[in-house]
């Protein structure tokens, strides 16, 4: 995890408390603690420790970091954010905690700062530690963190020039193996798209598969795996045998699949090849063209529906998302688009729908480049898996038959499988 690099780079410091600065009627403060020449293995994480702590203020402690780095931490906050087995379950990484009966104004009665972390003692007797790399991770005054510390792993641009090196794994490997599972989602949540190699042609073999990274999400397709065939049992475009431009799928949910699978199990006719697209690399082409672009395609709602079956009629709420969306650091998060289940605008100034074209048109014109489309003919036997909030599919026209299974995961479930494997107990209790 990247974070976690850049943090366990800091080089380690001895802890020196500044007795003048701490009022000596609040606090009892350790002597200076040597560390001993192991004492970094013993550290998970940030290695992190303090040159000093002491009492900033009447509401605050400071915690003095090298390179000229000071944390300042409310003494509430701290008694409120205590982890030990009293107020934090060890087991299920809850809260115990009544934050409400904490005095607002409450101050340690002493403090310690130890090898391992600050050690406070609160007027009630209970005491608290904080190990340093966790109140590294969790500088709030000023962040000290450099990423969200739960992020995955930063995402790889790609156009055409990734068929040379398409991101593959074995069937065999992910099935039976940790380290095969660790590299199948490093390759999703890097690249947004991974190729299984030599799957079992079966729909029960390809579910399998799906479920080593989470249960399958149900939807008004199925309840479960879902195949596809040009015999419109859904009145979706999907079910027939016309082309279809690169998109993201369940723009009409207001939560999108995060993840979706494809496996070909017959084929007998021509035509029909899988088309994928990265969509973060296409918005930072845009991006770079057309700024201008960019910001409308991040702020105009678009609304969008799913009504072909006679007892189906799905809209997003609130009812318009954009096809670029954010998060609050600005960064990128979700591409939804499909231009097909898009619903009639009629919610924009006459200006703000030329923009909206004008962005549109643009948007269209660099997805539909030939050196950002990566197409496959995904033959059976080779299944791929793709983020839906990232990488846009398509396919072209086909006859003959083609059938396709395939399946929906949940977003947050994908992301909770990729962290998990990738990270330790330990790890979990600093992050959190």
């Amino acid at each position: 995890m990247q974070a976690l690099h850049r943090l366990t780079s800091l080089p380690r410091l001895v802890p020196r408390v500044v007795p003048s600065l701490i009022p000596r009627a609040a606090f009892s403060v350790s002597s200076v603690v040597n560390h001993k020449p192991n004492a970094r293995k013993q550290l998970q994480g940030t290695g992190a420790v303090p040159q000093r702590v002491g009492l900033a203020n009447d509401k605050q402690i400071y915690v003095d970091w090298n390179a000229r780095k000071t944390s300042t931490f409310h003494h509430f906050w701290l008694r409120d954010h205590c982890h030990c087995d009293q107020c934090y379950h060890p087991i299920t990484r809850q809260r115990l905690v009544d934050t409400f009966t904490i005095p607002r104004d409450i101050q340690p009665v002493a403090t310690d700062s130890t090898e391992e972390g600050l050690r406070l003692t609160w007027p009630d007797g209970h005491q608290s530690l904080y190990l340093w790399d966790w109140l590294h991770t969790h500088s709030y005054s000023p962040v000290l963190r450099s990423s969200e510390p739960l992020q995955g792993k930063l995402p790889k641009l790609w156009d055409v020039s990734i068929a040379k090196n398409l991101p593959t794994v074995e069937f065999e490997q992910v099935m039976e193996t940790k380290e095969g599972l660790k590299e199948w989602l490093y390759q999703l949540e890097t690249f947004g798209i991974s190729f299984v190699e030599n799957v079992p042609i079966t729909i029960e073999a390809t579910e399998q598969l799906g479920r080593r990274i989470s249960f399958l999400r149900e939807s008004h397709y199925s309840k479960g795996m879902w195949c596809v065939a040009a015999d419109l049992s859904h009145a979706d475009t999907a079910y027939t045998t016309l082309p279809l431009d690169a998109h993201t799928d369940n723009t009409y949910f207001t939560e999108p699949s995060g993840l979706q699978m494809f496996h070909k199990l017959e084929v007998d006719g021509t035509g029909g090849d899988s088309l994928f697209v990265d969509g973060f690399n296409v918005a930072e082409e845009l991006k770079k063209l057309s700024p201008t672009a960019y910001r409308t395609l991040s702020n105009t709602r678009i609304p969008s529906h799913s009504a072909g079956d006679e007892d189906i009629l799905i809209v997003p709420t609130p009812r318009g998302y954009p096809i670029l969306n954010h998060g609050p650091d600005g960064q990128l998060f979700q591409v939804r688009y499909n231009n097909n289940d898009r619903s009639t605008v009629d919610h924009l100034s006459s200006s703000q729908l030329e923009e909206f074209y004008d962005a549109l048109f643009l948007w269209s014109k660099i997805l539909k480049d030939k050196k950002n489309e990566l197409w496959n003919t995904l033959d059976p036997g080779r299944a791929v898996i793709f983020d839906n909030w990232r990488v846009l599919h398509g396919r072209a026209a086909f006859t003959g038959q083609r059938k396709l299974c395939g399946a929906y995961f949940p977003w947050d479930d994908y992301k909770s499988r990729a962290r998990t494997v990738r990270m330790t107990p330990q790890d979990k209790d600093r992050l959190l």
